[in-house]
């Protein structure tokens, strides 16, 4: 990992990016390869929400996988995990602070310019653009802001890694990281399927030349 201007180790994010609802589809996905999962958990009581965090952090641990936290940050911070992610309401009311205290990363959800730059203004590790092209995974007041849209945004946030969400496939891929993406973020593509598992495969294998890459690189760079 790279540092950043203070310091700080840099986020090295896996090209695929598996979002998921509960630790049941963790425990079933992560152990097929997945390096990078979301945990997004709603409408959980506390008790509940803790235990899904709690079994998702035990399988990613054992999988080498990176975890992400979405919204829950006092609890991410509370059972150990490495990442938080947030949208803009959260982040209005998320202690930025304690969470890089606790040394977790932090990624922001952006969708316009207004948003990248509050999203900036806080220092993420990662920022996500979305939804790239339309998408059934929720209600948006935003219309598709396309690949292109991903160039732009590659060229404001500078180095900071950059995820790309929203009606991706694996058919879209190469699209994304033309336009500098460094992680393709997927949802229903995957939970949706008639076979995740096989999906969750193929998306692995069509994203490994990305890894590979930067593993090269990462090696070239150690041994400089």
């Amino acid at each position: 990992m790279s540092a950043t201007m203070d310091g700080r180790s840099r986020i090295a994010l896996d090209p695929f990016y598996l979002i998921v609802d509960d630790a049941d589809w963790i425990e079933r996905l992560v152990p097929l390869g997945v390096r990078l999962v979301q945990l997004r958990a709603k409408d959980l009581d506390a008790r509940r929400l803790r235990a899904e965090i709690r079994r998702a952090r035990d399988v990613c641990e054992a999988h080498a996988c990176q975890l992400v936290i979405n919204d829950h940050w006092r609890l991410a911070i509370e059972e150990g995990c490495d990442v938080v992610h947030l949208g803009q309401e959260d982040l209005a009311s998320a202690d930025c602070g304690a969470i890089k205290r606790a040394g977790l990363k932090l990624g922001l959800s952006t969708h316009d310019t207004a948003e990248l730059e509050t999203a900036l203004a806080a220092e993420p590790d990662y920022v996500a653009l979305g939804p790239i092209w339309p998408t059934i995974l929720k209600a948006m007041n935003w219309t598709p802001q396309t690949p292109a849209k991903l160039a732009a945004w590659r060229a404001a946030v500078g180095d900071i890694p950059l995820v790309a969400i929203g009606g991706l496939t694996v058919a879209r891929i190469n699209e994304v990281f033309a336009n500098g993406a460094d992680s393709a973020a997927v949802v229903t593509d995957i939970t949706r399927n008639a076979n995740p598992e096989a999906r969750t495969r193929e998306w692995i294998a069509a994203t490994r030349r990305w890894r590979t890459g930067r593993e090269a690189e990462a090696a070239g760079a150690n041994s400089a």
